[in-house]
């Protein structure tokens, strides 16, 4: 009898063990049902339309998160991972950001303005017509990022990486550069540029200063000129 009280109490001890990490690999996969606080996992939960503005998801798991056209003005983001999270026409305007992943985002059309985002990580991103008007972007990495058509007045942006990106018909006009930004291989194509320093810029070639739109305040690197006749008609649909 002892023998067999033993028996099963081991086997029930097996099968709380085996329920234990069930209910952490459900964790693991994402908690939709919980409530917006720092350190959240709603890795794949769909959150869209929402109002989170304000919200503090520092440190949350948000990789793959569907916030489309979802309220996240002045949220919280530091330390959060939103890799391949999809933001289409989302607002992030003013969020903190520092350091934050935003690798392989779904950004289409998404208000970044006044972010803080200091160190993030665009890489591979789709950022096509987004606004980073007056955002902080010193050290953000967007190396293969698809930035056409977007906007960056009053942007902060210095020791950059655009290797491999596209920034075509992008809008640089009042940005402020003050540190060298790698352009290596970035796609030029209509890109506005009058006004701006890239005078400190690395991995620039005359072909993409060629199928730029600049102007006589345009600064460049040593060794490139300003093209006798900028290609400079742009259309802004």
């Amino acid at each position: 009898m002892k023998v067999l009280a033993k028996s099963v109490l081991l086997l029930s001890l097996s099968v709380v063990g085996l329920l234990g990490l069930a209910t952490a690999g459900a964790r693991a996969a994402g908690d939709c049902s919980s409530e917006a606080a720092p350190g959240i996992d709603w890795q794949e939960c769909e959150k869209r339309l929402l109002m989170l503005g304000g919200t503090d998801f520092k440190d949350a798991k948000l990789l793959s998160t569907d916030f489309t056209a979802t309220d996240l003005r002045n949220a919280n983001l530091l330390g959060a991972d939103l890799e391949k999270a999809k933001l289409v026409r989302a607002s992030l305007a003013g969020a903190r950001a520092k350091g934050t992943r935003f690798a392989r985002i779904e950004a289409y059309r998404t208000d970044f303005s006044g972010i803080k985002a200091e160190e993030a990580s665009f890489e591979s991103a789709e950022l096509q017509r987004s606004n980073f008007k007056d955002a902080m972007l010193s050290k953000a990495d967007f190396t293969k990022a698809d930035l056409g058509r977007s906007q960056f007045h009053g942007a902060q942006l210095g020791h950059n990486r655009f290797a491999l990106a596209n920034v075509s018909r992008t809008d640089f006009r009042g940005a402020s550069f003050s540190g060298p930004v790698d352009f290596d291989r970035a796609f030029f194509f209509l890109a506005r540029i009058e006004g701006v320093d890239l005078s400190a810029s690395t991995g620039l070639v005359q072909w993409q200063i060629d199928m730029a739109c600049g102007d006589d305040k345009t600064a460049l690197p040593a060794g490139l000129s300003k093209p006798a006749a900028w290609p400079c008609k742009f259309d802004q649909d």
